[in-house]
């Protein structure tokens, strides 16, 4: 019996979110499911920083090419790596339950982020997380900080960081729980688009298998990722801009907010847009244009160096 095969990195976290759909799969598919493992490019450069690599589909575009290309039937993505920009030959056929979607300040040294001393040395490798540190903390040293999950908390020491700043989901499901110190607000570190929720993508054609895979897509998750991944394309942004946003389903009602950062930090525009559940593209797209309307643009035309 042909197997169902399931395009993954291979780094720890990727493999345990590509094992969780295994098994969620192979109850459904009544045949064998693998894994396939694929290096990406942000797989193999982990010393440059992700804009320098120019950020978008730098985990995710080997993995979907092996898609394409009919290595693999299923492509695993974290979610907030996957690109907004459509591709007519792939669908985003599921999105199971999402887990936390929240960011986690870690520290050997300190107990809250409030605590940190003035010009602190904090490690992360996004643009989005720096932004919003420095427009809480303009005063901090913020410097780069790539690799896996374990990676990073090994230079936390190495590299002698007063904290580096990390995916809660990442951390719980590797069974690291135990490393965050503190989860930072979210009124002011709002998480990526697509934090904490697994993608599954499959090729247009192949009906039977997105249809196969959707029997694992939670639909609040859904409609919450499908909300903040159309705002972040009517802003015509990705991982080069610091843009965050966070949302909820409660009562058939999706609540999503979003926030635009200068990449300094010293500039942001926020705003919160409700509308119904079944309609998350709507949500999404009239909460950019609330962000465009507060200045959005401007922000959005840096660019870094």
């Amino acid at each position: 019996m042909t197997p169902l095969r399931l395009g993954t990195r291979g780094s720890a976290l990727a493999l345990w979110q590509a094992h969780y759909v295994q098994s969620r799969l192979a109850v459904a598919a009544a045949r064998p499911v693998e894994l396939v493992v694929i290096e990406t490019d942000g797989d193999r450069d982990q010393a440059s920083a992700l804009s320098a690599m120019g950020g978008f589909g730098v985990f995710t575009k080997a993995i979907q090419t092996a898609l394409l290309d009919g290595r693999v039937d299923v492509a695993v993505h974290s979610l907030k790596d996957l690109p907004t920009n459509p591709n007519a030959d792939l669908v985003l056929a599921a999105v199971p339950e999402r887990g936390a979607t929240g960011d986690a300040f870690v520290s050997t040294r300190f107990a809250r982020f409030a605590d940190l001393p003035q010009g602190a040395t904090v490690g992360t490798s996004s643009l989005r997380r720096r932004a919003q540190l420095l427009n809480r903390r303009p005063d901090l040293r913020l410097v780069e900080l790539r690799g896996n999950v374990e990676t990073r908390l090994r230079k936390l020491d190495a590299q002698n960081l007063d904290a580096i700043v990390l995916a809660e989901a990442g951390l719980t499901r590797l069974g690291l729980a135990g490393r965050v110190t503190e989860l930072l607000p979210q009124d002011w570190m709002l998480p990526a688009v697509g934090q904490g929720a697994i993608g599954l993508e499959c090729r247009a054609a192949d009906g039977d298998t997105a249809h196969l895979a959707g029997g694992l897509t939670h639909p609040d998750t859904m409609a919450r990722v499908l909300a903040e991944r159309t705002m972040l394309w009517a802003l015509g942004g990705g991982c080069l801009v610091p843009i965050g946003a966070t949302s909820v389903v409660r009562d058939a009602v999706l609540t999503l907010r979003g926030s635009v950062l200068n990449l300094a930090g010293s500039r942001r525009v926020a705003a919160t847009h409700s509308g119904p559940a079944d309609a998350p593209l709507a949500v999404g797209q009239e909460l950019a244009a609330l962000l465009l309307g507060e200045g959005a643009a401007e922000l959005l035309a840096e660019r870094p160096a």
